[in-house]
């Protein structure tokens, strides 16, 4: 695959690799707080470790789209789905 190729399929890729990461976030917010009551609090800091640590690929695959000039015109990356 060419540069050029990589290039614009990541810029299809990375949009929609950041939104999935996002939605996965706020759904490991919602049980981290159901998991401060039961199963407890043990359970709801390696929820919040999880988290955390999903944040900081959010912030790695941002700077990746950054690198490689944003997501391709048009958000044709919108219209993926599983």
């Amino acid at each position: 695959m060419s540069e050029q190729n990589t290039t614009k399929k990541l810029q299809v890729l990375l949009p929609h690799w950041i939104e999935h990461n996002n939605n996965h976030i706020a759904e490991f917010r919602k049980w981290e707080i159901e998991a401060r009551t039961e199963p407890g609090q043990e359970v709801a800091l390696l929820l919040e470790k999880a988290i955390s640590d999903m944040e900081d690929a959010g912030k790695s695959l941002s700077e990746a789209l950054e690198k490689i000039g944003g997501p391709l015109e048009g958000g044709e990356w919108q219209h993926h789905h599983h």
